[in-house]
């Protein structure tokens, strides 16, 4: 190599290096003086449930500790798809999230075969948030009161007995067929764009039963305006303490539900943490704490590998019972 062809080759090099330092300390500068603009948080579902207003809850939470200013976007939809697809879209630049519960978080992907986007490839982990059970709830006008009245008039009038769920394959759709297959029974399936307009419907008599969170339920069945048939959990929960287990009624399955904040994926590694962090100590907080109970939640946490790895276990865990149960939009 001569002279000349080895310093327009060392300045090169050195051209590339800086370029590649700059680039490095352009995005640790990005991520130390987020944020600096309104964030997002999409909710893929409508206003009005438990996963909508705890996302409502740690968008306030965000807000106060970053200084920055944290909205809430509702786009229902599709069981959720409709949402989180337009975040997987969305620049990975910390300023739009994803509060997802199973469905848009995991679970969808085993079921519709038109997803626009994978979880699991296009979205980054952050905190896993919460838990909650599913619940079967009958309406003030429903011609069943518990459970054994479900399974007897839905065998004696098969087909007449409306069930809703927030979506086509979210959670409460899926215990519904399971619970269908291991009674023998046949009910009619309306799918909502999410709690609230179920809730109102279940309230107005539109459908008999919902297959559902149980957040949104607890204050209008200890009211009395709604029954709980069973609970998709271990055990009873104290919050209704004279609803019984799905196990205790005879049907052996489970529903637990969750939600998680979620980002673009290659979203800067600095800002996950941050939000992770923070995330973290809102649902261990007193006050935290206390906002989950009333949306009938229970705090979770943890780190962005540990929802990965529980998003993973979570796939593993319904493809078999998805397969089985021939669900598939």
């Amino acid at each position: 190599m001569t002279t000349i062809s080895r310093r327009s080759f060392n300045l090169a090099l050195g051209s590339l290096c800086g370029a590649g330092l700059i680039g490095i300390g352009a995005g640790k500068s990005a991520a130390e003086s987020w944020p600096n603009r309104p964030v997002t948080i999409v909710m893929p579902f409508a206003a009005g449930g438990g996963s909508d207003a705890l996302a409502r809850a740690l968008a306030v939470e965000l807000s106060e500790k970053l200084g920055g200013r944290f909205i809430v976007e509702n786009r229902p939809g599709a069981a959720g798809n409709i949402g989180a697809a337009a975040v997987a879209r969305a620049e990975p630049d910390g300023y739009t999230l994803l509060l997802a519960t199973n469905g848009p978080g995991a679970v969808n992907k085993l079921i519709y075969k038109d997803m626009q986007y994978d979880p699991e490839r296009d979205l980054a982990p952050i905190a896993l948030l919460s838990e909650i059970p599913a619940i079967i709830a009958a309406g003030p006008q429903s011609p069943v009161k518990t459970f054994a009245e479900l399974v007897a008039y839905a065998k004696a009038n098969p087909e007449k007995l409306s069930f809703g769920s927030p979506g086509n394959g979210t959670l409460g759709h899926i215990i519904a067929v399971l619970v269908q297959l291991q009674t023998g029974i046949r009910m009619n399936h309306v799918p909502y764009r999410g709690s609230a307009p179920l809730t109102s419907d279940l309230m107005g008599g539109q459908v008999a039963l919902a297959f559902d969170f149980m957040a949104t339920y607890v204050p209008l069945i200890n009211d009395g305006r709604l029954h709980g048939l069973a609970l998709l959990s271990k055990a009873r929960n104290d919050q209704l303490p004279d609803v019984p287990t799905i196990k205790e009624v005879g049907v052996n399955i489970e529903g637990a539900g969750w939600c998680a904040l979620l980002a673009p994926a290659r979203t800067p590694v600095e800002i996950i943490d941050k939000i992770n962090t923070l995330a973290n100590a809102f649902i261990k907080s007193d006050k935290g704490k206390a906002q989950l109970k009333s949306f009938s939640m229970t705090p979770a946490g943890g780190t962005p590998q540990e929802l990965r790895d529980f998003i993973s276990a979570e796939l593993n865990k319904w493809r078999p019972v998805i397969k089985e149960a021939n669900i598939s939009m």
